[in-house]
């Protein structure tokens, strides 16, 4: 069955216009107008007050609308996570599409205009204002508010599945109807109002919004922050924009590996973020943001400074990545980039094959350095890649297995301290696709970057080779977390067109493990996050993932290295059953290789096990037990969870990618919640096709975790503490869709639940008690219709 069987992307908030068959604006025997609400909610209209955006507006948005209508995959683009994004409106252009030849002008909100009228410019259009007003209130009449009321003349059954009214894919071809088209629109899709395909919002919930609507959605700009946290504002940017080379060098090399960073303080509100901007304008000025489409891209200017611009929009889970701002961050900063004995002869300049070869533009920064640098917060960059500017991530995640552990090659190992000889000699060779080498098609330049890929591979064998003359092969080459960081071990999962990290090595031993170095880290970073153009072309989409193969098959390769020299291909060959060979060269053979038996003792026939199993229990020191169901304080509960985490095959198959399981009475204050991902055996991950032939359903597995894991739920699971074995032994004897839907109609709150709305907000109150800096808003667009 195709990977995305069970999951179709929900699209809630305000404007779903899916699959019509249709061009915009040819809907026949339409109305000339819309029809006036009903009595009722004309009475609703007339007794709302006069709703304030910050205290009452918003909230209801958060909970409501921006669970679909947040960053680029917001259907139409409205993005509702900001008044900036409403006032902006919505667009008839698609970011996420695989056939785009040249590149795409960017709309990043807060970015590439600064007025609605400039977005005007751009082709979006106005959600708050009708077409055509016969009067000043007609004018207020917009395509919000109209389809607000739409949902209320014309409820949502309650019934699973949606029936064939609905379009919920979340690759569905969109239509998105100006307001002049809205009548027709509505006359032909009376059901897809707002919310769409979810249950209507509650009287005053509705009250709210379009009293707020019908008064012209009055805004104010939000408080300053508070003096305190603008002192430390003020520190932070005094230091960014300090007038030496090292540090403009250390500045420029921060800027580019955390402009995705949400920042906060110790001190001040938890829930207070900034972002790190280039702006025109020195510190104590406003700031005037330069907008370019990567971090690496010349700023335009001789002068320029980094800002930290304070945060107003939404906080969504999809792309929330806090970091910290501290005394203790900077002395750590100071300690790593300008205590070192180093000098900075030359700034480097910013053409593309500088720029965005880091191996280039940061040679005279120390490699020690760098790398202590992303190990101090390794979740946090490989987060990037999954809540990056992809938002979408199936460039990125489909080259990945559905489960794997992530450890670190030591920063004072021998082969780290000798790595720059290395990077001196082959760093042109590291060369990434994000330069102007691309080709709208991408297969041209393709070539160039797998042939200079071949010859480092050949350097790094020769260099590895003769750094293990000197040194032992064994699990000191791994960072044991310096005895304290909870960073040095890490578990990635896949949700099919999206991933998580989490802290921990967490589940059982999977299939898969990489071992992540240096140059192998910056590469991913620059690859999938600095180097990444959502707005790119089909080339420049294709490349990075190909590209993305040999990433993971040297991560895989480091793995293979602590295996006894005897049993690597074997391995090799189960991971990438089914793969040609010359792929399979790629990641241990004749591509490259390493001559050197390992030096750790083995003592089974299994040794990817055993070593799995020496990974743990060498970084158990530095466990983070946060997710881990071996932690779960009450044993019965536990015990009762470990049952579904043994379930393999037909059962597991069945379960959706990504559940959240609330279990109430569980002797907490809210429900207790745990993660139930489905990992997706395959025969190997190193083709861009066919995915479907290469699953494995009979090794079907189904993890458990504590807590939240994901920003992309497919199902929502409520089981009292009592009935929990009844759940668990339902899921295990799953064998059809007919029995999941059983499933669901006993324990589930599916998407036309009159209690949806009730349960999604215990959610996010829960969320916000667990993690109140790290939590943020669900996305609902891939929630399940079966």
């Amino acid at each position: 069955m195709p990977r995305n069987s069970h999951v179709a992307g929900a699209v809630p908030a305000l404007l779903l216009w899916a699959m019509t068959g249709c061009t915009p604006g040819t809907w026949p025997d339409a109305p000339a107008e819309t029809p006036p609400p009903d009595p009722a909610t004309q009475a609703l209209l007339a007794a709302a007050g006069a709703p304030d955006y910050w205290r009452d507006v918003k909230p209801v948005l958060d909970q409501r609308c921006v669970v679909c209508h947040a960053c680029f995959d917001a259907p139409c683009q409205l993005n509702l996570a900001a008044f900036e994004g409403i006032e902006r409106g919505a667009s008839k252009d698609v970011v996420y599409t695989a056939t785009r030849v040249r590149e795409a002008a960017p709309t990043r909100l807060f970015l590439d205009s600064p007025t609605a009228a400039g977005w005007r410019g751009k082709g979006f259009y106005s959600v708050l204002d009708d077409v055509s007003p016969t009067s000043p209130a007609a004018a207020r009449q917009g395509l919000m508010l109209k389809l607000l009321t739409q949902k209320r003349q014309h409820p949502q059954v309650a019934a699973m599945p949606l029936g064939k009214d609905y379009d919920v894919a979340i690759d569905r071809d969109q239509q998105c109807p100006a307001p002049e088209e809205f009548p027709r629109f509505a006359k032909r899709f009376p059901q897809w109002g707002m919310p769409y395909g979810l249950p209507g919002l509650a009287d005053a919930e509705f009250a709210t919004l379009a009293g707020w609507l019908a008064r012209g959605a009055p805004y104010r700009p939000p408080a300053a922050p508070d003096a305190a946290v603008l002192e430390e504002v003020a520190a932070w940017e005094a230091f960014l924009n300090g007038p030496s080379p090292k540090e403009r060098l250390m500045s420029r090399y921060l800027y580019e590996h955390l402009y995705l960073g949400t920042f906060h303080f110790d001190i001040g509100p938890s829930r207070q973020f900034f972002r790190l901007i280039r702006s025109r304008t020195a510190p104590g000025q406003p700031v005037e943001v330069i907008a370019t489409r990567r971090p690496f891209d010349d700023p335009g200017t001789e002068a320029f400074w980094y800002r930290l611009e304070p945060v107003h929009a939404t906080v969504v889970a999809k792309t929330h990545m806090p970091y910290r701002l501290d005394a203790a961050r900077m002395e750590r900063f100071r300690q790593l980039f300008l205590a070192p004995d180093y000098e900075v002869a030359s700034l480097p300049d910013y053409s593309p094959p500088v720029a965005s070869n880091p191996f280039v533009a940061f040679a005279a920064l120390p490699v020690e350095s760098r790398y202590r640098f992303m190990l101090d917060d390794a979740e946090y960059f490989i987060q990037g890649f999954m809540k990056g500017p992809v938002c979408r991530g199936q460039v990125a995640v489909d080259v990945i297995d559905d489960r794997f552990w992530v450890v670190f090659a030591a920063p004072d190992g021998p082969l780290t301290e000798q790595l720059p000889g290395l990077l001196e000699l082959e760093g042109s060779r590291l060369r990434l696709p994000a330069d102007s080498e691309t080709t709208p098609f991408g297969l041209l330049s393709w070539r160039r970057y797998r042939d200079r890929q071949v010859e480092y591979l050949q350097a790094k064998q020769q260099f590895m080779e003769e750094s293990a003359e000197r040194s032992q092969v064994d699990l000191s080459l791994v960072w044991d977390g310096d005895g304290k960081n909870t960073n040095a071990a890490l578990t990635i999962f896949r949700h099919s067109d999206n991933a998580s990290v989490v802290r921990g090595l967490v589940g059982e031993p999977p299939k898969t493990a990489w071992v992540i170095g240096y140059s192998l880290f910056e590469r991913i970073h620059y690859l999938l996050v600095a180097g990444f153009d959502v707005f790119g072309t089909a080339g420049h989409q294709l490349n990075t993932r190909l590209y993305m193969d040999f990433l993971r098959m040297e991560g895989e390769f480091n793995f293979l290295t602590l295996l006894p020299e005897a049993s690597r291909k074997a391995v090799r060959d189960y991971w990438y059953r089914d793969a040609d060979k010359s792929v399979r060269e790629y990641v241990y053979g004749s591509r490259i290789a390493f001559d050197r038996d390992s030096d750790i003792r083995y003592t089974t026939d299994d040794p990817r096990l055993e070593l799995l199993q020496m990974l743990a229990k060498k970084l158990a020191p530095v466990h983070d037990q946060q997710h881990d169901l071996r932690y779960e304080p009450d044993a019965a509960l536990r015990a009762e969870l470990g049952r579904l985490a043994s379930l393999r095959g037909e059962s597991a198959t069945l379960m959706p990618e990504l559940a959240f399981l609330a279990v109430t009475g569980a002797g907490t204050d809210g429900p207790a919640i745990y993660s139930l991902a489905r990992d997706t055996a395959h025969t190997n991950v190193a083709s861009l096709f066919r995915e479907e032939k290469r699953f494995v359903p009979a090794e079907n597995t189904l993890f458990v975790g504590r807590g939240f894991i994901g920003a992309y739920p497919n199902a929502f699971f409520r089981v009292a503490r009592a009935e929990l074995p009844a759940f668990t032994s339902a899921v295990a004897g799953l064998r059809s869709e007919a029995e999941y839907r059983a499933l669901v109609a006993r324990f589930g709150v599916d998407r036309t639940n009159p209690g949806f709305w009730q349960h999604s907000d215990t959610l996010a109150r829960t969320y916000a008690g667990l993690e109140p800096v790290a939590s943020g808003i669900f996305d609902f667009g891939r929630l399940e219709n079966r």
